[in-house]
This record gives structure tokens, sequence and C-alpha cells, in this order.
């Protein structure tokens, strides 16, 4: 599993938000921004990326996930 094939999955199980990811092996880092994510507390956001990505996980495709996960005005007060 590349970054790029993550991507694609993050990016049909949340089409309004960006993402970005790298990765080292089967250790992903994946940053994503998104209205999805306004109002939810980091465990919800979190889960959300997880139920998109759940199959690989399961699989041991992907070993371990980090995320960091923001609104666009968090992201922009971040940048």
């Amino acid at each position: 599993m590349n970054p790029e094939d993550v991507k694609v999955l993050l990016e049909s199980a949340l089409p309004d938000c960006e993402f970005q990811v790298a990765s080292e092996g089967s250790h992903f880092n994946i940053i994503a921004v998104g209205d999805v994510f306004a109002g939810k507390r980091a465990v919800q956001r979190q889960q959300l990326i997880y139920a998109a990505l759940q199959q690989e996980i399961s699989s041991g495709a992907m070993h371990a996930v980090n995320m960091k996960i923001f609104t666009p005005d968090e992201w922009q007060a971040n940048a």
C-alpha cells in the first residue's frame, strides 16, 4: 500500500476534504483538512479516518496511522 492508494481511499470516503499522506513502510502519516471535522472532538475526527481505512488496517496493509486533522480555519491558523 502506498500513500497515493491511501489518499484515494480517503478522498472517496470523505470527498470534501484535502489529504496529505506520507509513509515509511506500513506506517502512514496523514494530514486531513475539511469542514466535515467542524464541531467534532479529536476522537470523532479520528473515527472518520479509521472508518475509511478499516479494511486496510485489519488486513495488515497498514500497521500504524498518525493523524493530524483540521478544519479549514484551524489549518489556516496553523499555517
